[in-house]
């Protein structure tokens, strides 16, 4: 993009709603986490390509806790925002809720965030993303808690590539005293 762009949050929200259906169960009958991250992954996507105006990856997925099942009946809804916007890359949080219409139960059961980047269609390499024009308190927050999540991952995945840079066999085969495995050497 040749000059600066800005586009509200607003503009590119998405909420989703689908029926659980009885053939997204698991073995335990209730519905399938697979399917949720799949709903998640599809909101994520059209809420970063609305805002890029083009086509987005996932690149990473903050960790996923489910903190209540989900029913099969149950009407599930979930809610999308881009919270923060780095040049090519863009934070969307997700909450999903579950909805016993029958009962009148709502409950909470995931808030999650996905990294999507912009990609151009021809070369497949990143492009460049709208700003945000942040419009109340909840947008300025939410936008700075992307940019400290942002640090927080770099800073891990620097941790964990520092310490598989110093992992030493033997000594990791001395700490596996008493760890839940057998060695077969």
């Amino acid at each position: 993009m040749s000059e600066a762009v800005f586009s509200t949050v607003k503009s590119s929200q998405v909420i989703l709603k689908e029926l659980m259906v009885p053939s997204y169960a698991n073995f335990g009958g209730k519905v399938h986490g697979g399917i949720i991250l799949s709903l998640m992954d599809k909101i994520a996507y059209t809420c970063a390509a609305s805002h890029a105006k083009g086509y987005c990856v996932t690149a990473s997925v903050d960790s996923v806790d489910f903190l209540n099942p989900v029913e099969v009946g149950e009407l599930l809804t979930l809610y999308a925002s881009v919270n923060y916007v780095g040049k090519s890359s863009m934070e969307v949080g997700i909450k999903v809720v579950s909805e016993d219409f029958k009962l009148g139960i709502v409950k909470h059961t995931n808030t999650s965030y996905f990294t999507m980047v912009a990609l151009d269609e021809k070369t497949r390499k990143p492009s460049a993303v709208p700003g945000l024009v942040l419009e109340d308190e909840q947008e300025i927050r939410r936008f700075v808690m992307g940019k400290l999540r942002k640090k927080l991952r770099r800073a891990h995945q620097q941790e964990v590539a520092d310490l598989r840079q110093s992992l030493s066999l033997d000594q990791e085969m001395a700490e596996l005293e008493g760890e839940n495995c057998r060695l077969a050497l």
